[in-house]
């Protein structure tokens, strides 16, 4: 964790020193610091921690299993305000994919046509559009997964073919680095291949990028991160 807010005491004082960094990264790239999302990871942190957040101003949680959101969640239903929003940020596997679209209003992990496939199938089953992201694994690790951006571009038609899929950007989990410089690049091409996307393919608009996380989320601001996720900086360490 950041030295910054390994000595901050609180949770307000935490998420605090978040938005303040955001807003100062969002500026050193001339951008408008209310264009970027925090979307607070809550894995393994209990549900009055969450009813805390949300009651200092945090409307986005993302959590990374489907089991594990879904008691939360629904421990939490009838106690959280009607603006709070739950993305689905790590991976999926399509046996768990109707839980998902149940529960989460994005699901940020779309690695592969079979899983959008399933998910505009189970779309059209609700008559509700699912509104997802796509991982690429930019930096082509092989625990990651995602499309890598070559394929990616190839297999995009496929994937806006697909009813009741609203395929709203794209997103990726840079390699752990303990200087945020050595991951700017990923961000970078990222938002390059965004930006190639847009301009290559007829009717398309993607328009989120989800990267950054704790150690690197004011560089992923820079490089032009419409959403954040963040989860230490926030919540402290993990239990688990």
């Amino acid at each position: 964790m950041h030295l910054e807010t390994a000595r901050l005491s609180t949770l307000a004082e935490r998420i605090e020193w978040v938005r303040q960094t955001i807003a100062n990264a969002a500026r050193r790239a001339g951008r408008n610091p209310d264009d970027v999302t925090l979307v607070a990871v809550s894995k393994t942190v209990s549900a009055e921690q969450i009813l805390a957040a949300t009651e200092l101003g945090i409307h986005h949680f993302g959590e990374n299993r489907v089991q594990e959101a879904e008691k939360k969640i629904i421990a939490l239903a009838d106690r959280l305000p009607s603006d709070v929003t739950w993305h689905l940020v790590g991976h999926l596997q399509s046996n768990k994919a109707r839980t998902a679209m149940a529960i989460f209003a994005m699901i940020e992990s779309v690695d592969s046509l079979r899983l959008a496939t399933v998910l505009s199938r189970l779309a059209v089953e609700r008559g509700t559009p699912a509104s997802i992201l796509l991982e690429v694994n930019v930096a082509g690790e092989a625990s990651k997964f995602g499309f890598t951006p070559t394929a990616l571009p190839n297999v995009l038609p496929a994937i806006l073919s697909l009813p009741m899929l609203e395929v709203r950007g794209l997103m990726t989990v840079a390699p752990a680095a303990d200087n945020p410089e050595e991951v700017r690049p990923v961000f970078r091409h990222l938002r390059e291949l965004r930006n190639a996307l847009n301009t290559s393919l007829p009717n398309v608009h993607l328009r989120e990028l989800s990267m950054g996380m704790t150690n690197d989320f004011p560089v992923a601001i820079e490089e032009g991160a419409t959403i954040v996720r963040v989860g230490r900086a926030i919540f402290g360490e993990r239990s688990a």
